[in-house]
């Protein structure tokens, strides 16, 4: 069995569940995808519209924003609110109830931000 990897810890009694990445217990991981960067002056974010998965509901999605809970969330906000509309955010995206990709492209590019999509 020469091709065999190493072997890695799962799952620990004391712990729990194990990030496979930096071998931390999940709830407390230090690897550096889960780290918050800087919100940058110059950013780019994709729009698009889902369907799929959805029950036949639309979806506004803006992607490529950077991973920063802070920022996210207050984004979010202020998106909703000016869509008046619901919606979440996830690490490194803003999801809005709705077909609002017209809206959002002018309330982005007011930022500053560069729209694609």
């Amino acid at each position: 069995m020469t091709g065999r990897a190493p072997s890695r810890t799962v799952y620990s009694t004391a712990t729990g569940r194990v990030c496979p990445k930096c071998g931390w217990p999940v709830a407390d991981c230090r690897c550096s995808a889960r780290l918050e960067q800087e919100v940058p002056e110059k950013v780019t974010v994709r729009l698009r519209l889902e369907k799929k998965g959805r029950g036949g509901k639309s979806v506004t999605v803006v992607d490529g924003l950077p991973r920063n809970r802070e920022f996210l969330a207050a984004l979010a906000a202020e998106l909703k609110r000016a869509c008046g509309t619901g919606g979440s955010h996830d690490e490194t995206a803003v999801e809005l109830q709705g077909d609002h990709r017209g809206r959002l492209r002018d309330l982005l590019a007011a930022r500053g931000w560069s729209v694609r999509g």
